[in-house]
């Protein structure tokens, strides 16, 4: 596969479903009813630091649930994989994204990727770090894009004025002791780290980190064990994309992550990252653009997991 035809693999898609009206902006968060619905970007970034991209790779917005499997895994680094198991669970829900519900029997979230989860791995940071807790994930996400990276503070408190819902998933988690007693403050941290801003090509580079084994492949900083990326891939493959996560390993079947802001996070393990913004969404809170982008680039480049003429894989190609 040459460099050339990824770049025009990827104009070609962004031609192809720019025109496309599918899907809805997020508004349950007043904010993010603002973005504009026609932005739609597309970004690669390889595991040896190579970029390619088209459209508007370079406008800003927020992180939102992409940051989850990122604290998911400074988590692990901190607390260790039993601990943080002893609080959250690693199987897929099937449900909303923001239910509030836990799991039969243990009283967990299912997964780290739901909000319950999240709210719960955020409020570990925040018992191991306090007043420190949202700095420590911003230089981490920070590390991972190759840049410093910075908060919207007009999403973060458009976030915090509306998250009753959110409010009630870390009540009940707090009454079941899976937080500690400062769960408003740790619920703070969890609003503003999925207010970080990003570009598309940020995400790209974020997705990189971990197809790099957790080396930034732009600047070689170590950002996350390779332990911990295991893990990490592990969870955004099964649970990832909402209540779409079956259906996206059946189509696309690589581990990802979307966000309520309209970006969708890709990683082809060893390979490559790809990056998706547009804020147009689909009833589970998927960006459409993003997903079909996805789709297309999975059965081009045969880029699924187990594809068994997978093209797209630089294992196969150096044993054949």
């Amino acid at each position: 596969m040459s460099t050339h035809e990824l770049q025009r693999a990827i104009e070609d898609l962004h031609a192809r479903h720019r025109l496309s009206a599918e899907g809805q902006v997020a508004t349950y968060i007043p904010e993010l009813g603002n973005a504009n619905p026609e932005d739609f970007g597309i970004s690669i970034v390889t595991a040896d630091g190579e970029v390619f991209e088209t459209g508007e790779c370079d406008r800003p917005f927020t992180i939102q649930s992409i940051s989850k499997p990122f604290t998911y895994g400074m988590a692990l680094e901190a607390f260790g994989e039993e601990e943080v198991a002893c609080r959250v669970s690693v199987e897929p829900s099937g449900d909303s994204f923001n239910s509030i519900e836990l799991q039969s029997g243990t009283n967990r979230p299912h997964n780290p990727m739901v909000n319950a989860g999240a709210i719960t791995v955020t409020a570990l940071l925040h018992h191991r770090y306090a007043g420190a807790a949202f700095e420590t994930v911003l230089d981490r996400l920070s590390a991972a894009a190759g840049r410093r990276l910075s908060v919207d503070e007009r999403v973060f408190e458009s976030e915090r004025r509306t998250g009753h819902r959110n409010r009630a998933i870390a009540h009940l988690l707090l009454n079941f002791g899976l937080v500690h007693t400062e769960a408003e403050h740790a619920l703070d941290v969890y609003f503003r780290q999925c207010a970080i801003l990003v570009t598309c090509r940020d995400l790209a580079t974020i997705g990189a980190t971990l197809a790099n084994m957790g080396f930034n492949p732009v600047t070689g900083e170590p950002v996350f064990d390779v332990a911990t990326v295991r893990h990490m891939l592990s969870i955004m493959f099964t649970c990832g994309m909402y209540d779409y996560s079956g259906e996206w390993a059946y189509r696309v079947g690589v581990p990802a992550k979307s966000g309520v802001s309209g970006g969708v996070l890709a990683i082809v393990n060893r390979q490559l990252a790809i990056a998706t913004y547009s804020p147009r969404l689909d009833p589970r809170g998927n960006s459409c653009r993003g997903i079909d982008v996805c789709v297309d680039l999975a059965a081009r480049f045969g880029l699924h997991a187990f594809d068994c003429v997978n093209v797209g894989s630089s294992f196969l190609q150096s044993v054949l």
